[in-house]
């Protein structure tokens, strides 16, 4: 460990020791070079854009002993690094976040930096509904692309919300940025939006306590949604077209669950969008679609209904 003095060793060490403890990456990084570059630079507090004479600078005691303990604790806890900096990073926006939320990873995140071209006329989206909203990031962000809107996120879970404060609080967006504890729409009431976006929970039940250990510590509220993974987007379908403007689209992530979506609704023309950076599972359709499929929407909800066991809620909202 003597050998160790420079930046450059520590990355290459980090991501050694990363490789050999077999950990997984899917939350802001994707390999361990890059989650170890990361966690060295925030244990030295500097940025991942450095000029490359700073990878062979020679750290002091102390930052060693601090580089050293953030590497190990992400090695034994399998915590994501993003729980253990506290920080992380969505479409170019830093964001506060624990395990109260999902650590943001959504590829949502290059539409939004596209301002949803071309299905939207960005000069004409004035509100913006964000359900499941966590952190807050896909609202917060959305907030940054059309700055003439108003947004609202909603979230059942307070933890979250908690979280999704910060963060509005954070980026200065307290005045057009509004939360709302409620399980989809339901506490929204007759308000109409021009867009809903939604990474909502689409992981099937049985699938979750097979996750690795990085996404065990992230809460299971935010990934399980029933056997098939389809139990909140079969709500959202079925009462979006009542919270849409005319012209208005939305925009849902269904990541790994795509298949069965897909069987549970054979006749809906689902556009499944594609992204430059990675990424697959993400849907939309306009208020159009919406409406004419409204009787299909309907009945799907209501034969899911009729199959859950008694002892389930009844309401229509998950």
């Amino acid at each position: 460990m003597n050998s160790l003095t420079t930046v450059r060793d520590f990355i290459r060490w980090g991501t050694s020791r990363f490789g050999a403890a077999g950990l997984v990456f899917g939350h802001g990084t994707d390999n361990a070079l890059d989650e170890s570059a990361a966690l060295v630079m925030h244990a030295l507090h500097l940025g991942t854009e450095l000029p490359g004479d700073y990878l062979d600078a020679v750290l002091s005691e102390t930052e060693r002993q601090e580089v050293i303990q953030l590497i190990e604790s992400r090695v034994s806890s399998r915590k994501p690094a993003a729980y253990l900096t506290h920080e992380a990073w969505f479409a170019g926006l830093p964001f506060y976040v624990d395990e109260r939320v999902l650590v943001p990873r959504s590829p949502i995140a290059e539409l939004i930096t596209s301002r949803f071209a071309p299905w939207v006329v960005p000069e004409r989206i004035d509100s913006i509904l964000d359900l499941c909203t966590g952190s807050g990031c896909i609202a917060i962000a959305c907030a940054f692309a059309f700055p003439d809107a108003r947004v609202l996120a909603t979230d059942i879970s307070r933890d979250a919300l908690a979280v999704a404060r910060e963060n509005i609080d954070r980026h200065g967006l307290a005045q057009r940025a509004q939360l709302l504890e409620s399980s989809l729409f339901e506490r929204v009431g007759e308000r109409r939006f021009d867009l809903i976006v939604s990474n909502p929970p689409y992981v099937p039940q049985s699938e979750v306590q097979e996750l690795p250990d990085e996404f065990k510590h992230e809460p299971v509220l935010g990934l399980s949604a029933g056997e098939d993974g389809l139990d909140v987007v079969v709500q959202i379908l079925k009462h979006a077209s009542r919270h849409l403007r005319d012209n208005g689209i939305l925009v849902v992530e269904v990541g790994c669950s795509q298949r069965a979506l897909v069987g549970q609704y054979p006749e809906i023309p689902f556009l499944w969008l594609e992204f430059e950076h990675g990424g697959e599972g993400v849907f939309l359709l306009e208020q159009a679609q919406l409406r004419k499929h409204q009787q299909i929407f309907d009945d799907v909800a209501r034969r899911r209904a009729g199959t859950a066991c008694s002892g389930s809620r009844s309401t229509d909202y998950v």
